[in-house]
């Protein structure tokens, strides 16, 4: 997996150096749009219940759904690189967080909050 995500980020680097875009993937810059292509993401389960949603991801309208969860996840590993940040690195030291905040003997089958277990 480590690899893939490398491999995958070396490729939208070289996509984006090609047209001279790394004079706009500041930082900030590459933040606000991770956080714009998520709302982008939301706004396709806008409205929606839940049957909704099971209807669009079955539908031809997924694409919709696939093609903005590419653009999250193409900035976020730019975003990564821009920062030297490891993206694997990172979700694992999260994981190994929230396993102390969250215990399972008292976070199973409930979402509060880990200050109010």
């Amino acid at each position: 997996m480590e690899d893939a995500v490398k491999e995958l980020t070396e490729k939208l680097v070289n996509f984006r150096d090609e047209r001279e875009w790394k004079q706009f993937h500041t930082t900030k810059n590459l933040a606000v749009s991770l956080s714009i292509e998520a709302a982008e993401l939301l706004e396709c389960f806008q409205w929606k219940n839940n049957e909704e949603v099971e209807e669009l991801l079955q539908s031809e309208d997924r694409i919709k759904v696939k093609e903005e969860i590419a653009d999250v996840g193409s900035y976020l590993l730019l975003l990564c690189k821009e920062t030297g940040i490891d993206l694997v690195e990172a979700i694992n030291e999260k994981i190994e967080k929230n396993a102390k905040k969250y215990p399972v003997e008292l976070s199973r089958g409930n979402a509060k909050k880990y200050n109010e277990l």
